[in-house]
């Protein structure tokens, strides 16, 4: 039984790359050390995933990933508080979080009809109407937020989006938009120029709005010649090899 540094941080493994059978690999906790981690305590984190009964229909699973431990019901990730053993979840604790994630997602309000939910993610807090995320300004009171300022939130993101695409071939993944620093072409991820027409001069968004899809690949092939190649697929890379590893000792017995 070895500890070591991998791709997403401290694990332990069990099992060697020559052996007959493939080693095992569990994560460490936030709060236990590659170089004071029991036997003991290494053996525990091979419990985990684990099962637990169904929720309404939908399984449940408690496991650590990249971003820490977890509570899936169905395709929901539940995050665990912080410091919480996920091997101290059992099916009470399960259920009790799945029903704090239902209402922290219950729908705070409706616009037109449909359900606006609240949260908070990694560029802060956000209210989210059918697919569109919407930031929340700080002048608002994200805790207290009225139908009033829901509306006005979603009614200006709808504008920006509205006033956002000049031409649109979603199937193609394709989209001419208007910019910070004018228009421009969108392929995927990667943002491309709009050339100037014959006359060497800009394109109005009247002109681009008739622009044909095989001009605006021209415009984009100009730029880069395989960007409508397909990609080879690439061959799986090879394993890097650890960069720490250390043997986990069994605990010494405590002195009466």
């Amino acid at each position: 039984v070895l500890t070591r540094i991998g791709r997403f941080g401290p694990m332990v493994q069990i099992g060697e790359q020559d052996d007959e059978e493939k080693p095992v690999f569990a994560s460490l906790m936030p709060n236990q050390n590659i170089a004071t981690i029991t036997l003991e305590e290494a053996l525990e984190l091979f419990k985990i995933p684990f099962d637990l009964q169904e929720v309404e229909g939908k399984t449940v699973t408690v496991g650590v990933g990249r971003f820490g431990p977890y509570v899936k019901w169905g395709e929901t990730f539940i995050s665990l508080a912080k410091g919480e053993d996920p091997l101290s979840v059992d099916q009470e604790r399960a259920e009790e979080i799945i029903r704090e994630k239902k209402i922290a997602d219950a729908p705070v309000a409706t616009f037109k009809g449909e359900p606006v939910t609240k949260g908070t993610g990694r560029f802060g807090p956000f209210i989210k109407y059918q697919s569109l995320f919407i930031n929340v300004p700080k002048k608002y009171d994200f805790n207290n937020l009225s139908q009033s300022d829901i509306n006005e939130l979603i009614e200006a993101k709808l504008e920006k989006e509205a006033n956002r695409y000049i031409r649109q071939w979603e199937d193609e993944k394709i989209s001419i938009e208007n910019g910070r620093w004018g228009p421009f072409i969108k392929f995927g991820k990667k943002m491309f120029k709009i050339p100037k027409t014959k006359s060497d001069e800009k394109y109005t968004a009247e002109q681009l709005a008739d622009v044909s899809l095989e001009e605006v690949k021209k415009w984009i092939t100009a730029q880069d010649k395989d960007a409508f190649k397909t990609k080879a697929k690439k061959a799986p890379a090879k394993k890097a090899p650890a960069k720490k590893t250390t043997t986990v000792k069994k605990a010494a017995p405590k002195k009466k």
